[in-house]
């Protein structure tokens, strides 16, 4: 009958009465009824696709509420994938002569049930021949002993699931074998009851209720639409290449799915043995999703391991299972290999665990509610884990130790119980590219000679650090957005010795960075902005190196450095830091909010300090960068904070180099305790809302060849001992140099001018030398003493001292001199392009 005979709409209602195989013979008719047919809409589709019992909601069982993209496509994949089996038998090289033999009319179906051929299935299996069907009625089927598979057959359930319940357990001894519509439940003598050591078996739509699936290699597996449950499993050693597709495991005591390498001795044979089952096999696995989001395709491309290990189909392949209210999901040893992509973890103890020198590639998975950490890696494990949503976990999301080095790029690591991701015991790893955020602790925490490296990462809302390294955690922290954290953005204690590099660290609730007692680390060139405590925070007990920072507009302190044993304050405490309201050299910081945090938090069970014994030696331990004997602040720029700019309470030495300290709202730099020597050399302090330098009593200061340009008030007060060398003291609203109390002091070989009040006072009882000075008027109005000291004054002597003043000339430019120290010019000119720089012929 010809098509045009009718009109498309009476053609399709007529073909939606057809059953599907009465569909597939007018679909061979000619092209015209080809086309006819696959014109069906998408409804008619849907109704044959989930009326074979065989076939399930292509997006069971993680999204059965998502409509596929087409329901015919989803059928026609269910179709070929029925046929996979067929594809690994010993007549592969000749395909097509199996599929002639397929269609052969002596291929026998078997019935097996009451009142059918067969009544039991051992029956049915011992007349069988190469690829019959064997097709059980509605029952429960019972074998008291190990049943054998020896020719390639079909066992298919007939009617919906549930109807057909197998109590065996089945040995193949045979090279492929398909499964389907069946339930399986373990013979009273056995827990496994199916096992194959050599051939495929290929599982559709069964269940298994406290049974185990047992593969070994070179045997192979595919399941697709299977349920395991009441503590079901499926075992995987040695296998080369396995699928277990859209599945659903619960209840498991232990874990779900076992994924071992093989055995010691077989370690090399099966790598250069065990290959892929079939070429078609593995084109059907090739059809796994490369769609990648753009920054994963940028990771891709500039680290080719990384892309070798997203392309890789070797070992245990998971997609679209999901794993709930159990123990355990995957269990990979061994050597094991396994890749999982677009499962869904729930409400387990564990997720993933990946141990001894095992390989992982997880994709696009979602880890949430596990009681313990989502991901476990340990022994050397490694892999790829990219694109996962990794939330709301009991403990850590990701656990990386004992050597384990994965690389983590793109994933959304958030709103965990505890922290992010935590390295310790000499793990490793690559993270890189993440969005860590709402952890309730750190987002990163570094421990027990972790040492990972960290970059590209957005790290951000934690409620407590952003990342915390100390117990001797290392690693190399670079070019990560770390804000809006509720403690430090980065915090270092207890031996940690980090290289924290090139960060943003901004918008935090607390300080910057705080490097607690014992800290260590080299931090340079990081951006620490708009924080509401310090930009930096440094216990006087710790070692680090602070180069080339750029720690501006925070609301306290710029960088802080305080004694460890000092007491909190409470002013501290309730937000009114000193310094905001004028002094700026009052008052301490909080010893350490996360001093009391319990460092065995992320210990499992039973493994309690286990890795001591893995750890680097001591040597091993220490950074390879410069050594150092004194904590350095060298480059920095301190520019717009809340209060000091630097503010030193400290019982140990500390060395401040060629740092940039302008505009802060304080005083520039405030020593107020410093037992041991603070060395401030080539710094330039300028335009800070109260004094340049302020240095309180029983403090030892070194300072020398720096430039105090145009505070508030004084350019320079000392209470302390030390020395005063060399420095260019210009424009300040108060005193050039105000030397009072008890101090012992050398001020030497400086070129002071004030804009009003005195160059240089020495006031009370002040011992030590006032010489080859250069003393210059400032403004032309000033009428104060340039060189003043208390009468009756005789420990401290004034001599060689150079006084200049302007000349009549009233319209000369003032403050600034010719030549500043060329360590300071560069900066000065950078802060002010514009100044009109002076030539000494405006002065007598």
């Amino acid at each position: 009958m010809e098509v045009g005979s009718l009109p498309m709409e009476l053609w399709r209602l007529i073909l939606a009465y057809l059953p599907l195989p009465d569909l597939g013979r007018c679909c061979q008719v000619c092209r015209a009824w080809r086309e006819l047919v696959l014109s069906l809409d998408n409804t008619r589709w849907r109704q044959l696709c989930l009326g074979c019992s065989e076939c399930r909601h292509p997006n069971w069982p993680c999204q059965p509420h998502l409509e596929p993209p087409s329901w015919r496509e989803a059928l026609r994949q269910h179709a070929l994938a029925t046929r996979t089996w067929t594809q690994n038998g010993p007549e592969l090289q000749t395909s097509a002569c199996l599929v002639f033999f397929r269609r052969r009319k002596d291929r026998k179906i078997w019935h097996v049930g009451p009142g059918c051929e067969f009544e039991t299935l051992r029956g049915a299996l011992g007349v069988a021949g190469p690829y019959d069907r064997v097709v059980l009625h509605p029952g429960v089927y019972e074998e008291q002993a190990e049943l054998a598979i020896k020719v390639p057959v079909e066992l298919v359930g007939l009617g919906t699931l549930g109807e057909v319940a197998l109590l065996v357990c089945m040995e193949q001894q045979c090279p492929t074998a398909r499964l389907c519509n069946l339930v399986f439940m373990p013979p009273w003598f056995s827990t496994v009851v199916y096992k194959t050591s050599w051939g495929h078996v290929q599982l559709d739509n069964c269940n298994f209720e406290g049974a185990q699936l047992q593969i070994r290699g070179p045997g192979t597996c595919q399941a697709r639409f299977c349920s395991f449950s009441q503590n079901s499993s499926v075992h995987l050693v040695g296998v080369a290449l396995s699928l277990l597709d859209s599945c659903d495991f619960s209840g498991s005591d232990t874990a779900s799915v076992t994924v071992e390498g093989p055995p010691t001795s077989e370690k090399k044979l099966g790598l250069q043995v065990h290959g892929c089952p079939g070429k078609d096999f593995t084109n059907l696995l090739s059809t796994i999703s490369n769609t990648r989001a753009l920054t994963f395709q940028q990771e891709l491309e500039r680290d080719p391991e990384a892309n070798m290990l997203a392309a890789a189909t070797l070992g245990c392949i998971l997609r679209r299972c999901l794993f709930r209210d159990g123990k355990g999901g995957v269990h990979i040893s061994n050597y094991g290999q396994a890749r999982l992509e677009g499962n869904i973890f729930r409400g387990l103890n564990y997720a993933v665990r990946c141990i001894q020198n095992s390989t992982i590639v997880m994709l696009r998975n979602e880890v949430c509610e596990c009681r313990a950490s989502g991901v476990f890696l340990r022994l050397s494990a490694q892999g790829l884990i990219a694109e996962n949503n990794i939330h709301s976990n009991g403990e850590a999301g990701l656990d990386i130790r004992k050597g384990a080095n994965p690389i983590i790029v793109c994933n959304k690591i958030h709103s965990g119980l505890r922290s992010g991701v935590v390295i310790l015991g000499n793990g490793k790893g690559s993270i890189r590219s993440n969005h860590i955020y709402n952890n309730k602790e750190a987002g990163v925490y570094i421990l027990f000679s972790g040492n990972p490296v960290v970059s590209g990462n957005h790290i951000f809302q934690g409620q407590a650090a952003g990342i915390a390294i100390n117990e001797n955690g290392r690693g190399i922290i670079t070019d990560n957005v770390i804000r809006e954290n509720q403690w430090g953005g980065v915090d270092i204690r207890r031996g940690g010795d980090p290289i924290l590099k090139n960060n943003y660290i901004c918008h935090g609730y607390s300080d910057g960075v705080v490097v607690g007692e014992r800290g260590r680390g080299l931090i340079e060139g990081n951006h620490v902005y708009s924080n509401k405590g310090c930009g930096v925070w440094v216990m006087s007990s710790s070692l680090p190196q602070l180069l080339g920072n750029f720690i501006t507009h925070n609301c306290m302190y710029g960088l802080a450095v305080f004694c460890r044993k000092d007491p909190e304050n409470i002013e501290v405490r309730e937000g009114n830091w000193p310094g905001q309201d004028g002094d700026g050299v009052n008052g301490e910081r909080r010893g350490g909010e996360a001093e009391g945090r319990d460092v065995q938090e992320n210990l499992e069970e039973g493994e309690l300090f286990a890795w001591e014994s893995d750890l680097d030696s001591e040597d091993e331990r220490h950074s390879a960068r410069r050594s150092i004997s004194v904590a350095l602040v060298e480059g920095n720029c301190m520019s717009y904070n809340g209060a000091v700019g630097l503010y030193v309470k400290s019982s140990e030495p500390l060395n401040a180099f060629s740092n940039l300290v302008n505009c802060n709202q304080g005083t520039g730099i405030a020593v107020q305790q410093s037992s041991q020597l603070t060395r401030l050399v080539a710094n330039c302090i300028l335009e800070n809302g109260r004094g340049g330098v302020a240095v309180e009593k029983d403090s030892r200061v070194e300072l020398r060849g720096n430039g105090v340009y145009e505070n508030g008030s004084h350019g320079v007060i000392f209470c302390g001992n030390g020395q005063i060398v060399e420095n260019d003291v210009l424009g300040n609203c108060g005193y050039g140099i105000q030397v009072s109390g008890n101090a012992d002091i050398k001020v030497l070989r400086n070129r002071v001018q004030p804009a009003q009040g005195c160059a240089i006072a020495v006031l009370g009882a002040v011992r030590g030398v006032v010489h080859d000075n250069v003393v210059f008027q400032g403004h032309p109005g000033n009428k104060k003493t340039l060189l003043y000291m208390d009468s009756g004054n005789e420990s401290c002597v004034l001599r060689n001292n150079s006084i200049m003043k302007h000349n009549n000339n009233t319209f000369a430019p003032v403050w600034i001199l010719e030549n500043p120290p060329l360590a300071h010019k560069p900066a000065l000119l950078l802060a002010f392009p514009h100044l009109n720089i002076l030539h000494d012929s405006e002065f007598l």
